[in-house]
């Protein structure tokens, strides 16, 4: 519980409404049976403070030997924990690495998510590069009523700034 502590305080002082709780490298029922308790504690310490809790799925390329690396095994966790302030951090990034099919996981988890981050894929560099449509990905996360924000989580290719090139398509434009 330190570090949740330590996480809401940065979240007070900065006016976040959640707080992303890695699982860590382990694995097994004990493994997942301590996450679930620690989320559980968690989430009825930040809940009346208006905050959530948020658990994301990272693939096993990147992060081999981390507790979650799929989507269902996140939401199997979610069902465990039940409590309405934790949610799935959606990371296409990830998904896309270990499961696909984008489209039909946007459409089957509208709703489950509270935040969203994109990269392209397989490289991790900007989100017009690489195997995703990412214009196609924004307009349906839309279309199934995502209103929340899209965290952009890569490796710019060219810098920071030259990197943000691609939202300029949304008015998102730069600043020097």
């Amino acid at each position: 519980m330190r570090t949740i502590a330590r996480a809401l305080d940065y979240a007070k002082a900065t006016g976040c409404t959640r707080i992303h709780v890695l699982a860590g490298n382990a694995s097994g029922s004990e493994a997942e049976a301590t996450y679930v308790a620690n989320l559980k504690a968690a989430a009825d310490v930040v809940a009346p403070l208006g905050i959530a809790l948020l658990i994301e799925p990272l693939n096993s390329r990147d992060a081999p030997g981390y507790l979650l690396s799929t989507t269902g095994a996140a939401l199997r966790i979610l069902e465990r924990v039940d409590r309405r302030n934790v949610s799935l951090q959606f990371d296409l990034y990830h998904c896309q690495i270990m499961e696909g099919d984008l489209a039909r996981h946007i459409r089957g988890l509208a709703g489950r998510f509270a935040h969203v981050q994109i990269a392209g894929v397989p490289d991790r560099t900007e989100p017009d590069l690489g195997e995703v449509n990412h214009a196609y990905v924004l307009d349906l996360l839309d279309e199934t009523g995502y209103a929340g924000w899209v965290g952009c989580e890569y490796k710019p290719k060219a810098g920071t700034l030259a990197g943000l090139g691609w939202a300029r398509r949304w008015g998102i434009v730069p600043r020097r």
